[in-house]
C-alpha cells in the first residue's frame, strides 16, 4: 500500500472547515470509522479498493454517514479523503486532527503508564506538574503496565519522561556499556 503524503495538511483542512465546538463528536466519528477499517479488513478493502468506482465508493460513505448518524460536514470529509486516495492513512489523520485541536484549546494529552492504579491525589499533584512543564492544560490517559515494577512513564506529544524502574536500568546499562 502506498504511503500517504500530507497528514497534518488534511487534519489542518478538516479542522479549518469544522465548527470547533462541533470537533470533539467529529473526531469520535471519524475514529469509529478508523477503528472499524483498523479490526476489519474487509471493510478495510471496500473503503480503499480500487475495484470499486468513485461513486460506489461515495454510496458507501453515503450509507455509513447515514447508518452512523454522522453529520454531513464529516461525510463530506471521508468523502473527500476517499476521492484523494488517503482513507488508507485514516488513523494518522485522525491522531493529526486530535492533536491540532488540542492545541487549538491549549490543551495537551499525556499517556500515563505506571504498573499500578495510580490514585486522585498522585493523578492531581501529576496533573499540575505537567500543567506547569507545558504551559497547558492536561488531558491525561492512564495505562496500567505491570512490567514497569516502579515508577511512571510518561509521554506528553512526542517527549517521553521516563521514571521507571524499567527505564532507570536501561539508563544504567547504557552508561556501563559506555564507560
Amino acid at each position: 500500500m502506498k504511503k500517504v503524503k500530507g497528514i497534518k495538511r488534511y487534519a489542518r483542512q478538516f479542522l479549518n472547515t469544522m465548527n470547533i465546538n462541533e470537533v470533539p463528536q467529529a473526531i469520535e466519528q471519524l475514529s469509529a470509522i478508523s477503528d472499524l477499517m483498523e479490526k476489519d479488513k474487509t471493510f478495510r478493502n471496500i473503503m480503499i479498493s480500487p475495484v470499486f468506482s468513485e461513486a460506489e465508493n461515495q454510496q458507501i460513505i453515503n450509507y455509513l454517514g447515514q447508518r452512523l448518524k454522522m453529520s454531513e460536514t464529516t461525510v463530506k470529509y471521508i468523502r473527500y479523503l476517499s476521492a484523494s486516495k488517503a482513507l488508507s492513512a485514516m488513523s494518522e489523520i485522525v491522531m493529526a486532527i486530535v492533536a491540532g485541536y488540542l492545541d487549538m484549546k491549549k490543551r495537551v494529552k499525556a499517556v500515563v503508564t505506571s504498573p499500578v492504579q495510580v490514585s486522585k491525589d498522585y493523578e492531581g499533584k501529576l496533573r499540575d506538574s505537567l500543567r506547569e512543564i507545558t504551559g497547558r492544560d492536561v488531558d491525561m490517559e492512564f495505562v496500567v503496565d505491570p512490567v514497569l515494577l516502579g515508577g511512571v512513564r510518561i509521554k506528553v506529544g512526542s517527549t517521553m519522561y521516563d521514571s521507571s524502574i524499567k527505564g532507570q536500568l536501561r539508563l544504567l546499562r547504557d552508561k556501563l556499556i559506555k564507560g
